[in-house]
């Protein structure tokens, strides 16, 4: 049976490996939707492929741009734009799964509106959950909308709960790659630049969840989504390093038993198997060779020169709207370390004053929600100002 997508965030890392699975399988899925924010390059390219009957770009300026290319072409898709327009697509009727692969808390609102439509809803927008995890649970439980997680750590949790009883779970435990940084001293990372931070040693991501990978706030972040993904406690749910990330997450249970999710480092298997779902499809690679990979080895994370991980446990510890200040503070100093504004010992150090300051809020009240990570965002800004090299 054909299943109709949207894509939200079709010009990133995801959306572009997500295309890449459904052209593989152009009779079992049909793109009606794709969304970005300002790659109308890559959009341009992706309607003449797709034919999406909708579209849109956040920025107006590029969306008037793009309007004035595609006029006069054939299969013209309504063009909409703005955190509105994201969440008219993310609601559109004739799409059965919607995947959000957007960059950042933006996400959040579009995950609300697919939810309350009704749709399946694939995320790749770890941040939603963070910023807004209490309002996206209610939301989920009052329409029976279904979440599909793509991040290969949370798609891995998933399956290896497939057919368990969550009351028999003892704990998550989420696997790291340790970064491109593993093993130095909180002083020898201050002279690290974007490049270095940019290689990660196993993964090919967009540069954000790069850097939030070489700083271990990836993994904070990906343990506050859990939480709310699986409904379990924070101190259920820990983080291992595990440097050959052929582990992707385990699933311990009460009798002692383990279930581990193991694979290739290649987002097509997540992203496929979510497409997919509840039905397999043939691998877009290789099978793994173990003889090849050799061995697995397992460490402690190191929050102590990585400290981004311990302030990610402490918000979610905290409650309220701390997460939603944590992230919304780390998007703004990763976005400043990307610029070459800031160093990279910087992010923790503003992280942890922004949190430091932070007086909580209700964190089912989206309005709150919003308006908090604004004012983290602002005081993260003049933090960075400060600091500016």
């Amino acid at each position: 049976m054909l299943k109709n997508i949207v894509i939200l965030g079709s010009s990133g890392s995801i959306g572009l490996q997500t295309i890449d699975v459904v052209k593989r399988y152009p009779e079992l899925f049909n793109v009606v939707g794709l969304a970005v924010n300002k790659s109308i390059d890559a959009l341009e390219q992706q309607i003449k492929e797709l034919r999406p009957k909708a579209v849109v770009v956040v920025d107006a300026e590029k969306a008037q741009e793009l309007s004035r290319r595609i006029a006069g072409t054939s299969n013209i898709p309504e063009l909409l734009t703005s955190i509105e327009g994201l969440e008219q697509l993310a609601a559109h009727p004739e799409a059965d799964l919607v995947l959000n692969a957007l960059v950042g808390s933006v996400g959040l609102r579009p995950t609300l509106a697919a939810l309350r439509a009704g749709k399946t809803l694939a995320l790749a927008n770890k941040e939603s959950m963070v910023a807004g995890g209490a309002i996206v649970a209610k939301v989920r439980e009052e329409t029976g909308a279904e979440i599909l997680p793509v991040d290969s750590e949370h798609n891995a949790i998933f399956q290896c709960m497939v057919g368990e009883r969550k009351r028999e779970i003892k704990r998550l435990i989420v696997t790291a790659s340790g970064g491109p940084f593993r093993g130095r001293t909180f002083s020898e990372l201050e002279s690290v630049t974007v490049e270095e931070a940019l290689k990660h040693p196993r993964w090919t991501m967009g540069p954000k969840i790069t850097i939030d990978s070489a700083t271990l706030m990836n993994k904070g972040l990906e343990v506050i989504e859990a939480h709310w993904l699986f409904d379990l406690p924070y101190e259920q749910i820990d983080v291992i390093v595990h440097p050959q990330s052929i582990i992707h997450s385990m699933v311990e249970f009460e009798d002692g038993s383990i279930k581990a999710h193991l694979g290739q480092t290649d987002m097509r298997i997540p992203i496929q198997y979510t497409l997919s779902y509840p039905d397999r499809l043939p691998a877009p690679l290789p099978s793994l060779d173990f003889v090849e990979v050799g061995k697995l080895t397992f460490e402690k994370p190191d929050m102590r020169n990585f400290p981004c991980l311990a302030y990610a446990y402490e918000a979610i510890r905290l409650g309220k709207t701390y997460p939603a200040v944590l992230n919304a503070t780390n998007e703004q100093a990763v976005a400043a370390f990307l610029s070459k504004k800031i160093r990279f010992t910087d992010i923790p150090n503003i992280i942890k004053q922004v949190i430091e300051r932070h007086e909580p809020g209700d964190e089912t009240d989206l309005g709150i929600v919003l308006e908090t990570e604004h004012r983290a965002r602002e005081y993260a800004d003049r933090l960075i100002t400060s600091l500016i090299l």
